[in-house]
């Protein structure tokens, strides 16, 4: 009892901060600690989660390297992301429950594209093959509809094209750049900047609008990999986080879009370490390392950290979830999926108070047949129920696709509240795939609504008229779909891009998605 009593008086302090009317007050020349001190007040050290570790933990080890003794303790467990007019991370906010608001004024029966934004391409031969341009998996773009003071700034400093409206998409781009576009009318807001390497994953935008914006290589073409910070206020990179003597396995990527709360900012990486840095305007100062192995091998992190109060929780390519207290770093549980785990955890805070988490593995090492989905209680790691599906490894000439759950689950609203909405591939029959919906409460599958194709784009949706639940997804064959939630009916299809492997950011009753190749399409829900 004492810890659901915790959860609901987090939700609740949350809550009434946001409901006061309080904003950030971001400044291009410094951080937002008036924002944070005033979090604070409401969101006490006295209703943080408990310092605590479940025997589950022992199945792993792992060493905490504290770099820095400043004071370890988050000044705010408050969703700073809730306080801004955009997306600025993956799937939305800190419990990556893809909340993005969509509505719909009729019940809707077509897709209409509004405009094509084409990225550079670059093919040139690596190790890991040739990229081109376009967008991968996850590859979601960030929206912000900039307060006007910003839009003045930018453009008083030439950093900003004149004839930006201030509703900016920005992407990573697998061209090795990071690409700005107006959201109004699909031309570029800004000059793109060079990383040198691809960008798979998505990038994050610092949600106190200092201009600090996250990004992290996907693989290597023409340089080391790492994670950087690019100040929007200088159009450059300001801050680089290179290859890490100290990790435990020797893959520098950066998948996973990382995550700020309080004054620090958490990033898993691929090299099976999780970071914890404090953050200033343009700059990141490492905090405290958290390195583990488990079965004797350190595995990298793909999927993003989901967080809950001073909670985080991450994913990794052994299928293993773990908790972690973010004020100490120590892990508080540990739960094994039987294969990799690249679909980030979603909490969802259910009917009776409590937090769960969703998510499922891929099929990918010898011997796995079934894709597995779970919920678990996101405070103890206790399994509430699991789902199983068929799935397999499919083999194509030289290259290989897994099986499973590559996309992130949705979490059902309005007619479809008790519901849990995710893609997985099956590759059962040829490269197929579906979009199924399970029932939260049982973990039951309600229906299953076949795709042409297998898809790694994770789905999301919009309310429209009478509190009925509509969903968006995309398959790796470039078409869109139209679904309604409450039983799975496809209303339309339509072929748009060339390959979605990335998820869509949701604006009104439009969605902006990148495709493999050279495309970044906005598309309105009509």
């Amino acid at each position: 009892m004492k810890t659901l009593s915790t959860s609901v008086l987090i939700a609740l302090a949350i809550s009434l901060w946001q409901c006061s009317g309080h904003s950030a007050s971001p400044s291009s020349s410094s951080e937002s600690s008036d924002t944070i001190d005033s979090i604070s007040q409401v969101v006490s050290k006295e209703l943080t989660l408990p310092d605590t570790s479940f025997p589950s933990v022992e199945r792993i080890k792992y060493t905490i390297s504290i770099v820095d003794t400043s004071d370890a303790a988050l000044a705010s467990t408050a969703n700073l992301y809730a306080q801004v007019d955009g997306a600025l991370t993956f799937r939305k906010g800190p419990q990556r429950d893809a909340d993005f608001g969509g509505h719909l004024d009729s019940v809707p029966s077509a897709f209409e594209v509004d405009w094509t934004f084409r990225t550079h391409e670059d093919y040139t031969p690596t190790k890991f093959g040739a990229w081109g341009g376009g967008t991968g998996w996850t590859g979601q773009p960030l929206y912000i509809q900039w307060p006007e003071s910003y839009v003045k700034q930018f453009k008083q400093s030439l950093l900003m094209n004149d004839d930006c409206s201030g509703r900016e998409i920005m992407v990573g781009s697998l061209a090795a750049k990071v690409y700005f576009i107006d959201f109004e009318t699909g031309k570029a807001s800004r000059t793109p900047i060079d990383v040198t390497n691809p960008i798979k994953g998505t990038i994050s935008l610092d949600p106190t609008l200092n201009g600090n914006l996250y990004v992290g290589h996907g693989v290597p073409a023409h340089g080391e990999m790492g994670a950087m910070v690019i100040d929007l206020f200088k159009a450059r990179r300001t801050h680089f986080f290179g290859p890490d003597p100290k990790a435990q396995r020797n893959w520098g990527a950066y998948d996973s879009s990382p995550i700020r709360v309080g004054q620090f900012l958490f990033r898993p990486g691929e090299n099976g370490s999780i970071y914890k840095f404090v953050v200033s305007q343009g700059q990141l100062r490492l905090h405290t390392v958290l390195r583990y192995t488990a079965g004797g091998s350190a595995p990298g992190i793909e999927a993003s950290m989901s967080v809950y109060g001073n909670y985080g929780f991450t994913a990794d390519n052994a299928g293993n979830i773990l908790c972690i207290n973010l004020n100490t770093m120590h892990p508080v549980w540990h739960y094994k999926l039987p294969d990799d785990v690249d679909s980030t955890p979603v909490i969802c805070v259910e009917d009776d108070g409590k937090a769960y988490l969703y998510t499922g593995c891929e099929v990918e090492h010898p011997g796995v047949t079934e894709a597995v989905f779970v919920k678990l209680d996101a405070l103890t790691g206790r399994e509430v129920w699991t789902n199983h599906i068929p799935a397999q490894r499919a083999n194509v000439g030289s290259k290989h696709f897994d099986g499973g759950y590559y996309s992130t689950a949705l979490p059902g609203s309005g007619d479809c509240k008790d519901l849990i909405l995710v893609n997985v591939v099956h590759n059962t029959s040829g490269m197929n795939g579906s979009f199924s919906a399970i029932e939260r409460a049982t973990g039951k599958t309600r229906y299953t609504t076949p795709l042409r194709y297998y898809a790694w784009s994770s789905p999301v949706g919009f309310m429209g008229p009478d509190n009925k639940m509509y969903i968006v997804t995309a398959d790796c064959s470039g078409r869109l779909y139209l679904i309604r939630g409450i039983d799975g009916k496809i209303i339309t299809t339509s072929v748009v891009g060339a390959n979605f492997e990335s998820s869509p950011v949701v604006v009104g009753n439009s969605i902006v998605v990148g495709s493999r190749g050279n495309s970044i399409y906005r598309v309105t829900i009509k």
